[in-house]
């Protein structure tokens, strides 16, 4: 963790030595985020409601999708980057040093102009969480709490099965950025109003609507129970897949020769 922080303060400083790009980044980053927002403000504007979920209910989860995903957008950017350590043969240096491949990957890049999607996230939790209808309590506090941090973990997850399909391919494939990008975009919404197939779909197998779905009806009092308030908890499992294709595609590496 030491040596993890030491590479947090390096990229922070480097980004941070032309900070007018740097501002200006993450103000585009804002701006970028702020037309989805937008897009959810017309929808509700022509109805009053979407599959029962109000405009305050739906920004709740809009805002948890959005800081999970910026949040591992901005720590795990290494992973997104990827395809160009295998290209360049940069990640043969990795493979001859004394840490783990996926740390080194990790650290490798952080991006913290995604701080302006952060901010954004931050401001529609101060409106969705007072206008969303919810009777909050200290238990739907730690479950807003785990929405967050669990579905960091799942779109981390899914940067890291990114950058595994490489090691098959040597360029990534873009149709990951289905679950990335997509992911946060179909997160506007609950994932319920696209269907019980996709619902299944995001549950089972990408387990985007563990920490997005099922925990909000636990917040709306749609549904009582452990099961729903501790859903999220099921997303990081989602780790252990990845890591494992992960590993099975650095088994099979051959360098680029670059």
């Amino acid at each position: 963790m030491r040596l993890y922080m030491k590479f947090f303060a390096m990229h922070l400083k480097s980004q941070m030595q032309y900070k007018a790009s740097f501002f200006m980044s993450a103000i585009g980053q804002f701006l970028i985020s702020f037309t989805a927002l937008l897009g959810v403000y017309f929808m509700f504007s022509r109805f009053n409601a979407v599959e029962g979920f109000s405009f305050g209910q739906a920004l709740l989860c809009f805002a948890a999708v959005l800081m999970a995903f910026s949040a591992a957008e901005m720590l795990g950017r290494g992973f997104d980057l990827f395809p160009r350590m295998l290209g360049n043969g940069e990640f043969d240096r990795a493979l001859v040093r004394p840490r783990s491949a996926v740390f080194q990957v990790l650290a490798s890049k952080m991006d913290f102009t995604r701080l302006g999607r952060l901010f954004q996230a931050v401001l529609v939790f101060c409106y969705a969480i007072p206008n969303s209808g919810v009777a909050w309590t200290a238990g739907k506090i730690l479950t807003l709490c785990l929405m967050v941090a669990c579905g960091s973990l799942v779109f981390f997850g899914l940067f890291l099965v990114y950058a595994a399909f490489s090691f098959f391919t040597v360029e990534g494939l873009e149709f990951m950025n289905i679950f990335t990008d997509g992911g946060r975009e179909f997160g506007r919404y609950p994932f319920s109003v696209y269907g019980k197939g996709v619902l299944a779909f995001l549950t089972f197998v990408v387990p985007l609507a563990m920490f997005q779905y099922y925990p909000l009806l636990y917040l709306l009092d749609m549904e009582r129970g452990a099961l729903y308030a501790l859903a999220p908890l099921a997303g990081p499992l989602f780790l252990v897949p990845s890591y494992a294709f992960f590993r099975a595609g650095l088994r099979r590496y051959k360098s680029t020769g670059s």
